[in-house]
């Protein structure tokens, strides 16, 4: 199916597109909110600045797809693979992530907000630089190498995480929960740690200011 097929069949009210193929396809600025796209192939396609706001992206093949800017508030991509896609600036509020693959991800500037990350795997992702993290779920996640200097990650929950060799210098910690979490060899310089839980974390050849600890 070619894009413009696709926009008319959703502005006529087809919701279901499930296991579609639109590798490679053009779809910025696209409006499909709340469609049905689980199990869609969307490989290397530009969905940038789309509104996919409620859309169902779950088991759907996101890898190396543009998501620059795109609306994804309250999508769900559940195990989704989202391998070094291109996510930067999107807004993934209350988005359902669990389970999902973004290794090599670019969340730069990324909104996620109490988004659930539960059991994903962001091994290298490039969370952040400047990236909104409050409330979210990466319990269980696979966070190792992954890029989180300057998030903002007030009262997080990473309880079991693997952050492993992870950069989270200069990032807003407080409240954050890491217990159980394996921080071996991470970056915490400057890392605001008031209040955070690290009682149970792996902390072996960790890099952090004791200024930061309140």
């Amino acid at each position: 199916m070619d894009t413009a097929t696709l926009q008319k069949q959703y502005d006529s009210g087809q919701r279901d597109f499930s296991q579609i193929n639109l590798v490679g396809a053009n779809l910025t600025g696209a409006n499909l909110a709340g469609a049905n796209l689980s199990g869609a192939n969307l490989m290397a396609a530009n969905l940038s600045n789309a509104n996919l706001m409620g859309t169902d992206l779950s088991k759907a093949n996101l890898i190396v797809t543009k998501l620059v800017g795109a609306n994804l508030t309250g999508a769900n991509l559940v195990g989704a693979n989202l391998d070094g896609a291109n996510v930067s600036q999107a807004n993934l509020t209350r988005s359902h992530c669990r389970e999902a693959n973004l290794t090599g991800a670019n969340l730069c500037m990324a909104n996620l907000t109490e988004a659930n990350f539960q059991k994903t795997i962001l091994k290298g992702a490039v969370l952040l630089i400047g990236a909104d993290l409050v409330r979210v779920d990466f319990s269980g996640a696979n966070l190792s190498g992954a890029v989180l200097s300057g998030a903002n990650l007030t009262a997080a929950n990473l309880v079991g995480a693997n952050l492993s060799e992870a950069n989270l210098s200069g990032a807003n910690l407080r409240r954050a929960n890491f217990d159980g979490a394996n921080l071996r060899e991470a970056n915490l310089l400057e890392a605001d740690l008031t209040e955070t839980n690290l009682e149970t974390a792996n902390v072996f050849g960790v890099k952090r200011s004791e200024s930061s600890i309140t």
